[in-house]
């Protein structure tokens, strides 16, 4: 059994897959740091989602009414074209606080054989027992940072998001009643903060960056977040950050 930490709700407490492999600290990869990535655009020009929009009723029925909407992205292109895709889910936590809802995230350590270090939402593969992507999303949830599924309402998913790594990626947007108490899984997880929507869901903080990967080159968002007063930055990219755009698009249309 691995060591927990407890966390509380709050706007910042201090501060992947079920499947994870931990390695030694010496034997551990070099945490990718994709700040040093060049940024290609620094500010969008679209506008931010309208907080009417972010408010809790306007959420379930936005979601309860989904229609015709285009997301914008859908992961990596080459993926799509090969075999062998395995299914997986991550939760979406929208935290309802009284002074404005959050997302929560996590951060995974850095001693993680893949994607050490880096932000995610909580989630993993999908087990031969999960009866759905929602299934899978609150069971992961459960077991990476302790969000009991009582306070968790799920009010629907955005489109599948293929990674690089090979996994087909269901994000499951739920509602959070602020009550809970985290407990989190410390051999994968590093810490758990909350991010506020309004923040993500306004395109002038989604940065677009190149990186070049396999010998070509590659973009990606990325939402850089420095909550006051914590003295450091919160860097959300990849596919985390590309599902919170592919969000805007649907919250925006």
């Amino acid at each position: 059994m691995s060591d927990s930490v407890n966390r509380t709700s709050s706007l910042i407490p201090p501060g992947g897959s079920g499947d994870a492999t931990v390695l030694p600290a010496q034997q551990a990869k070099a945490v990718v740091d994709p700040t040093n990535w060049p940024i290609v655009a620094a500010r969008d020009s679209l506008p931010p989602v309208d907080p009417q929009r972010l408010s809790v009723p306007a959420l379930r029925q936005r979601f309860a009414d989904a229609g015709d909407w285009k997301p914008e992205l859908f992961g990596d292109p080459i993926r799509a074209k090969q075999p062998g895709l395995r299914d997986a889910a991550v939760l979406v936590p929208i935290v309802m606080h009284d002074h404005g809802s959050t997302v929560l995230l996590t951060e995974r350590t850095a001693t993680l054989s893949s994607h050490a270090g880096q932000v995610a939402f909580p989630g993993g593969r999908r087990d031969p027992e999960d009866p759905s992507a929602a299934s899978t999303a609150l069971r992961e949830a459960e077991e990476e940072v302790g969000l009991a599924r009582e306070y968790v309402e799920v009010i629907g998913h955005l489109p599948e998001y293929l990674t690089g790594t090979g996994y087909r990626v269901t994000p499951v947007v739920a509602l959070v009643r602020p009550q809970f108490t985290l407990t989190l899984q410390t051999f994968e997880v590093a810490e758990a903060f909350e991010v506020p929507l309004s923040f993500l869901m306004d395109p002038a903080h989604h940065q677009v960056r190149r990186m070049m990967y396999s010998g070509a080159e590659r973009t990606f968002y990325a939402m850089p977040y420095r909550p006051t007063p914590v003295d450091r930055e919160y860097f959300i990219w990849g596919a985390t950050a590309a599902m919170l755009r592919n969000l805007y698009r649907f919250l925006s249309a």
